[in-house]
């Protein structure tokens, strides 16, 4: 009896044992398992401010603000909008900015000029370079690769650059006169399509002269390219730009000046655009003549045209237009509708906003002056230089596939030869667009080439 309690006893005790190191295991567990959850919650905390301060951060500037661009009084001894610069501070609008990285996410035009901050972290520094360029040391970078580093002195200096043009006008007995830019920091040469414009210009003015303003084509490979057209005893000449010559004496003059200097933003938008816009005046306000992109194509002559701009878009209520472009441009030397695109060009640039310096520029001063007295001008509708909206230019390239389409083709091409001095092609548009078979373009090509047949003249 007293053997089988001890058993018992042992039983319990050893029931006991096991029960406690069953509860002590489960102990252990059950903090083992919080610590973990408790390093995972903090690890997830830290992501989650760093995420934070990744997608809202507060910027505050460091550097005063910038001067705004030159502001150039409205009158002087001579009757002419004067130089004198004002300087004036630009103020920020708020002390700090928040940017949200959804909004980053979204296509914006590449910076092609850093503002001039010294920067902080070493992607920033392998960025900018280790001393931190300056404003004016990226904008003088970018006018070098624009303007000749080398050559004969007559495509370095000032006075022999303007003396080139009116040389070349003198000496080729030529009329009219007219003028391309081509300007870009890759030194592009003209293109097939360029070609084609050049083509139709001589095509349809047999005698006039044309003078190519490029770095590129004022060059070795540049003049082999242009050497059938003066093989065919056509007058063309192509010079290095000169952007100072070009300015001197005009509005753009301190402009250009301020911005070498750093003390004009040139903003987002390339500076060989709004530099092209620019200069396209100052030549046509030097010498008189007309201007033409290098995307237009010419379809008849312009000799019954005289300080002309056209009209792209018409407001369908009252008929009247909405939207000037500056593609092509015809104008007497020394306008005084000329001066004032430049005036507004050098008070008024805005290099963050594509188009401003350019088709909204001269829209925006016809505006104020039209009905003016002293100005002396004609708005063309649009089917004179732009028939095809930019939206709509891929039409003109595709071929017919029935003979619906077939008749659409013959009756656009009858429309714009009867109604358009010349075809603007959105190259921006359609520079990638192929020519196909009996599409508008392809009819107007073998109509206005010179050198597709080789028994044109």
């Amino acid at each position: 009896m007293k053997e089988g309690k001890t058993t018992k006893a042992a039983v319990l005790i050893g029931c006991r044992i096991h029960h406690d190191q069953k509860s002590a295991s489960l102990f252990l567990h059950h903090h083992v398992q919080g610590a973990k959850r408790f390093v995972l919650g903090f690890v997830f905390l830290v992501l989650l401010v760093y995420n934070g301060a990744a997608v809202f951060y507060v910027h505050v500037p460091f550097f005063p603000a910038v001067n705004s661009p030159a502001n150039f009084s409205s009158s002087s001894s001579e009757g002419k909008p004067g130089l004198h610069r004002e300087e004036k501070k630009v103020k920020p609008s708020l002390p700090f900015r928040i940017v949200s990285l959804h909004a980053l996410s979204e296509t914006l035009p590449t910076t092609r000029f850093p503002s001039p901050v010294v920067p902080t972290t070493a992607a920033a520094i392998k960025r900018h370079g280790r001393k931190g360029h300056s404003l004016k040391w990226h904008v003088a970078k970018a006018i070098r690769k624009l303007e000749p580093r080398r050559g004969p002195p007559e495509s370095r200096s000032g006075p022999e650059f303007t003396a080139r043009i009116r040389d070349f006008f003198r000496s080729s007995d030529c009329n009219p006169r007219f003028f391309m830019t081509l300007i870009s920091p890759s030194q592009d040469s003209l293109g097939d399509r360029e070609i084609f414009a050049v083509e139709s210009l001589f095509r349809t003015h047999r005698n006039a002269c044309l003078v190519i303003v490029s770095n590129s084509m004022d060059s070795e490979p540049g003049r082999r390219l242009l050497k059938r057209f003066a093989d065919r005893n056509f007058h063309i000449a192509a010079v290095k730009p000169n952007f100072a010559a070009a300015f001197r004496g005009t509005p753009a003059e301190i402009w250009f000046r301020e911005l070498k200097s750093g003390r004009v933003r040139p903003g987002d938008v390339s500076l060989a655009q709004n530099l092209s816009n620019l200069l396209r005046l100052a030549l046509l306000y030097k010498f008189g003549g007309i201007y033409l992109d290098t995307d237009v194509v010419v379809l008849r002559s312009f000799a019954g045209l005289r300080n002309a701009i056209g009209a792209q878009t018409v407001d369908l209520e009252t008929g009247k237009w909405s939207r000037l472009n500056n593609a092509v441009l015809v104008f007497d030397r020394n306008h005084p509708l000329v001066y004032r695109f430049i005036e507004e060009f050098a008070t008024t640039f805005d290099g963050s906003k594509w188009g401003h310096n350019g088709p909204y520029l001269v829209s925006r001063v016809v505006e104020r002056v039209e009905g003016n007295s002293g100005y002396n001008f004609t708005v063309l509708p649009p089917p004179a230089f732009y028939p095809v909206d930019w939206s709509r230019i891929s039409g003109l390239f595709q071929g017919p596939r029935d003979r619906i389409q077939s008749s659409w083709v013959r009756r656009k091409l009858e429309r714009i030869k009867k109604e358009s001095f010349a075809v603007h092609l959105w190259n921006r548009q359609s520079r990638d667009v192929e020519i196909e078979d009996g599409s508008v373009m392809n009819r107007i090509m073998m109509e206005y080439c010179i050198f597709c047949n080789s028994s044109s003249s």
